[in-house]
């Protein structure tokens, strides 16, 4: 397919959207130069394994332990 402009991207986007959604690529071009590529969204439905990444992440123990005073002062903008 030849490229779209942006302002026919804008004028038509429900259309191209429609268009990409039924497994269309959609290149949108600026001056003739492609810039953005239009594409049907691909949901991946493959469910999570929980635990994969066991024995190789680290927490440390004070990780959610207060912020020192000097540092909470950076986040509160006193002095």
């Amino acid at each position: 397919m030849k490229p779209v402009n942006i302002h026919e991207a804008k004028t038509h986007l429900s259309r191209l959207v429609e268009r990409a959604a039924a497994g269309e690529e959609i290149i949108i071009a600026k001056s003739g130069k492609p810039m953005a590529r239009l594409v049907p969204l691909r949901e991946d439905l493959t469910p999570r394994v929980f635990g994969t990444m066991k024995g190789q992440i680290w927490i440390a123990d004070d990780f959610d332990d207060p912020l020192p005073p000097e540092l909470m002062t950076h986040f509160t903008g006193e002095v």
